[in-house]
């Protein structure tokens, strides 16, 4: 018998605020044809002011409960992958787990920015194969609204606040590539190019700070990665593009998200969207994008899903999962 960690539950949150391009056409020289062109993104959510990356984060635990008929006590860990937390520290997980009034097991951040999910996805599947948890909640939530330049138009205009989550529960296998669960995962990072994507604040500055990318340097490492990263999870997984239901990709920009499934010779047909509705969420985008997949009838159980995602560090990755 071989052990799977297989997705239990889904949900997510997105603020009520939606924030269509046009509202930027009176503070910034841009506007909505510009914005579409380059990025695909029509609309964003901004949390409002009494909302934080742990309530949103919770919001949308407490949906992927619902959906998977658990209680919190049932849970026995939560990774919250994130790179905007409420506070230095403690983590945003164990303040989601005080909100769900869950007094057991154990709860930690991930920080690997956009790629922050799918690391977050393998540290709960690399614990559920050893053991050490039996059900693991993974919620990727961010609110980038609050480091953002509002005077950067290449940068303000991209990004959005919501969470996602999913619960992963140990279930046995046969260990081929026809069980559900994680199949494979692949997870990679050059520090070398930190340069190309990072906010300039901390605790070596004292401040904040505001997030700061070299777009066209971004895009020309992104499409190259994440078709690389993909094909290195489905090879390990024994399964090639032409047996992939779904690519649900982070949601930064269609031309990649175009791109990557070009590379892959997969249709659009078969990559999950979003991007247009809630713009770039960083860590939250892929679980948000399985949620709304899931709610539109597109992902479906035995579904395969490769979802794969890059973000600063450089950081990237992909997952391979039957649903």
């Amino acid at each position: 018998m071989t052990l799977r960690a297989v997705v239990k539950g889904v949900g997510h949150y997105l603020p009520e605020r939606v924030v269509p391009n046009s509202e930027f056409e009176d503070s910034l020289d841009t506007n909505d044809a510009w914005i579409r062109s380059r990025s695909g993104i029509q609309r964003r959510h901004f949390a409002a002011k009494d909302e934080t990356t742990s309530t949103m984060a919770s919001a949308a635990a407490r949906a992927a409960l619902t959906d998977a008929s658990l209680a919190p006590a049932d849970i026995d860990a939560i990774i919250v992958a994130t790179s905007t937390a409420d506070l230095t520290f403690p983590s945003v997980a164990t303040m989601v787990q005080a909100d769900l009034g869950m007094e057991t097991g154990f709860a930690f951040d991930v920080q690997a920015v956009c790629a922050g999910f799918i690391y977050a996805l393998s540290n709960a599947n690399a614990m559920i194969l050893s053991g050490q948890a039996k059900r693991v909640l993974v919620i990727g939530a961010e609110t980038f609204s609050r480091i953002m330049d509002w005077s950067d138009r290449s940068t303000c205009v991209l990004f959005g606040d919501g969470a996602g989550a999913l619960i992963l529960e140990a279930q046995p296998g046969k260990g081929t590539p026809q069980d559900r669960g994680i199949l494979s995962t692949d997870l990679n990072s050059d520090g070398r190019h930190k340069d190309l994507l990072y906010v300039d604040g901390g605790v070596s500055t004292g401040t904040t700070g505001y997030l700061r990318m070299q777009g066209n340097q971004v895009f020309r490492h992104a499409v190259e990665k994440l078709a690389s990263t993909a094909q290195k999870a489905m090879e390990r997984a024994g399964v090639s593009p032409q047996d992939v239901d779904w690519i649900v990709p982070h949601q930064a920009n269609i031309r990649i998200i175009q791109g990557t499934a070009k590379k892959l010779g997969l249709s659009m047909d078969n990559v999950v969207v979003t991007v247009q509705d809630h713009g770039n969420t960083s860590a939250a985008s892929i679980p948000l994008a399985l949620s709304v997949g899931r709610e539109r009838g597109q992902i479906k159980e035995g579904d395969l899903l490769v979802t794969e995602a890059i973000g600063g560090g450089l950081a990237w990755g992909a997952v391979v999962l039957r649903w």
